[in-house]
């Protein structure tokens, strides 16, 4: 997924406040007063990776989109931050650096649609942090994918643009599929249609559980709302904190 169109509107539409919750999920597995050396997958917009950067962590942000990448690159200029930012498929993750924390937020870990996909992360982001290093991902729930996106609709609409999203059941077991539609202006005033396809899915926790532990990590927490709830059956989001030793 290149996110080419959708990474113009991606900041528009996400609740901004999130991205404080995600640092405070961080911060409650590593000290906040302490520099770290964190690497950030599927970085997106660069958000968080500035963030961290403000607070004197040395981040590296990565991520498949070099569409993300542009904006992550011109947050960071306009932020006066300074932070690697490396181009790459998670499945395919070299040796890289070797890291206090590695965080992957936004569910982008749900568009790994297969448990051989999962694992490749899973060991390749083993590989490359220090003893005791952690690891910090969040995935949609069951409950999210197969109760909660089917029928969902939202629109976005301001002066200068318009964005519809529509999910669907996938066509796979505990899948959804979000299907994006742009109203792009040209210079005359008349609009393009444009969409993209977006497909995710979740798995059991079990299978998450399992696939971490193959890959090496010795304890996995999973909780609820950024770390401060235990999981339930309507939790929307689950919270892993994995630790290599």
């Amino acid at each position: 997924m290149s996110y080419h169109i959708f990474s113009y509107f991606y900041d528009k539409v996400m609740d901004q406040s999130v991205y404080d919750d995600w640092m405070t999920f961080i911060n409650k597995y590593q000290p906040a007063d302490k520099n770290l050396e964190i690497l950030e997958l599927a970085c997106g917009t660069g958000q968080i990776a500035v963030q961290l950067a403000k607070r004197g962590h040395d981040v590296t942000g990565f991520d498949l989109s070099e569409d993300m990448l542009v904006l992550a690159n011109e947050r960071m200029q306009e932020e006066n931050v300074s932070f690697e930012l490396l181009q790459g498929d998670m499945r395919e993750l070299a040796d890289i650096g070797h890291f206090d924390v590695c965080t992957c937020f936004s569910d982008s870990l749900c568009y790994l649609r297969e448990e051989n996909d999962l694992k490749a992360v899973f060991e390749g982001v083993y590989a490359n942090l220090k003893d005791e290093g952690v690891f910090l991902f969040d995935v949609h729930s069951l409950h999210q994918v197969n109760n909660v996106f089917p029928g969902y609709q939202y629109i976005h609409q301001d002066e200068d643009d318009v964005f519809l999203w529509e999910s669907f059941e996938g066509d796979l077991e505990n899948s959804v599929e979000h299907l994006l539609t742009f109203f792009v202006e040209n210079e005359d005033g008349s609009f393009n249609r444009l969409q993209e396809l977006h497909e995710e899915r979740v798995f059991e926790i079990a299978v998450y559980k399992k696939l971490l532990i193959d890959a090496g990590f010795k304890s996995v927490a999973l909780t609820a709302d950024f770390g401060r709830e235990s999981v339930s059956e309507t939790s929307p989001r689950w919270f892993f904190a994995c630790k290599k030793q």
